[in-house]
């Protein structure tokens, strides 16, 4: 099996090199080609408006100058264009990317640029509590059970234009509750913090953060799983049309 490596905290983020040690357990063949550095909350962009530049890091790495997508368009149609990938993997991501934090996500959206591409793609990320933040973020649910996980997941038929997202709790490893197969849920958007604050010169900036979670619109939802302690997974689908809407929004236009 042939395997693509891309993340959104960038090719030297700790998480990314324990997604490479979790990929090593089903394959020999990995590729990797991720941002030069630290995207996330890049979302789906696409750099437009500058060029890209490619480095190699060695054998099958290559490191590029722009958001996840940048990375998985250049990988799956430079890099490997002669061999492409089997299997897009995207992760592990510092920090949770549960209910809304996809539409937001470097980490899921260069999965959903996989599955555009017509790859099976599994994003994978590590949720940790507000004591543990910044680089005392620690990757050992994911190492632990990355693993198992994903063979279990390689194994999996993912239908075309979806793709698989995974986030493991912040629990010890031996507490891991088990795997939770959930929807997406929803927060309540109150939770977005915008600090304010004077620069050295006297100017003011803006620095957009998120605060602790104000509730949950549903039961079952990734948001519970993982504060249960369970590894939630929600298959998510690349068509956004809301089709129960359909027809009461044709009857306005009869």
């Amino acid at each position: 099996m042939r395997i693509l490596l891309t993340n959104d905290d960038g090719i030297h983020a700790p998480g990314f090199a324990v997604l490479e040690e979790i990929a090593q357990t089903i394959s020999d063949d990995i590729w990797i080609v991720a941002p030069a550095e630290e995207q996330s909350g890049a979302g789906h962009s696409l750099t437009l408006t500058r060029p890209l530049r490619l480095r190699q890091m060695g054998e099958k790495r290559y490191a590029v100058t722009g958001t996840p997508t940048d990375a998985v368009m250049m990988g799956i149609n430079f890099v490997m264009k002669d061999n492409p990938p089997d299997l897009l993997l995207s992760g592990v991501n510092r920090g949770a990317n549960l209910a809304e934090d996809v539409t937001y996500s470097g980490t899921v959206s260069a999965a959903m640029e996989g599955a555009l591409a017509g790859v099976p793609s599994i994003a994978l990320s590590q949720c940790y509590p507000r004591q543990a933040m910044g680089d005392d973020v620690e990757f050992a649910v994911a190492r632990r059970h990355g693993a198992s996980l994903l063979k279990r997941l390689a194994a999996y038929d993912i239908p075309p234009k979806t793709l698989i997202n995974v986030n493991f709790p912040a629990v010890a490893p031996d507490a891991v509750a088990g795997t939770r197969i959930v929807d997406q849920g929803m927060r309540d958007y109150g939770r977005l913090q915008i600090v304010e604050n004077t620069d050295p010169r006297g100017f003011p900036y803006y620095w957009f953060g998120l605060g602790p979670m104000v509730g949950t619109a549903g039961h079952s939802t990734d948001l519970e799983a993982v504060d249960d302690g369970f590894i939630a997974v929600t298959p998510l689908h690349l068509d956004m049309t809301h089709h129960s809407s359909m027809a009461a929004l044709s009857a306005v236009f009869d």
